[in-house]
């Protein structure tokens, strides 16, 4: 992860639990700040991955972490800090304006950003990113790359 390079890595999960799991792991090893692109279709489990992100980072409980599709923005917070960020509403600059992520690249923190292809804003954080691929009902293809 950021905290120490993975260059590329993909792996492969059977359940939603298992995402979950894949998750803890990957949010165990990030280190604040760090900027998470989640990108993949509706259903890929962007989602299910971030409730065991969020979990891993010790910022909540995975039952705690729900899809920000209608409120934009979730902000999780325990050992450390995550926002939850999907941008899939987003239609432009000015929506994206008002979420007030400007202020969240300030702070030290986890940001996680569902549909990141909308996110116009720059920043000097380490990114990771996390392609999500619905393989089949089940399972479910996870890359990752740094940067």
């Amino acid at each position: 992860m950021p905290s120490a390079a993975v260059g590329r890595r993909e792996i492969e999960t059977h359940s939603s639990d298992e995402t979950i799991a894949r998750g803890r792991e990957i949010g165990a090893g990030l280190k604040a700040p760090v900027l998470v692109l989640l990108s993949g279709d509706v259903g890929a489990g962007k989602t299910t991955l971030t409730k065991g992100i969020a979990a891993g980072a010790g910022a909540a409980r995975e039952d705690d972490v729900t899809s920000p599709t209608f409120t934009l923005v979730h902000k999780y917070e325990g050992r450390a800090r995550v926002y939850h960020v999907d941008l899939y509403r987003v239609d432009d600059f000015r929506d994206l304006e008002t979420l007030g992520l400007e202020d969240v690249f300030t702070e030290k923190a986890i940001v996680i950003v569902e549909w990141p292809d909308r996110l116009k804003l720059r920043t000097d954080w380490p990114v990771l990113r996390i392609g999500l691929e619905h393989v089949s009902e089940d399972v479910r293809k996870i890359v990752m790359q740094d940067g």
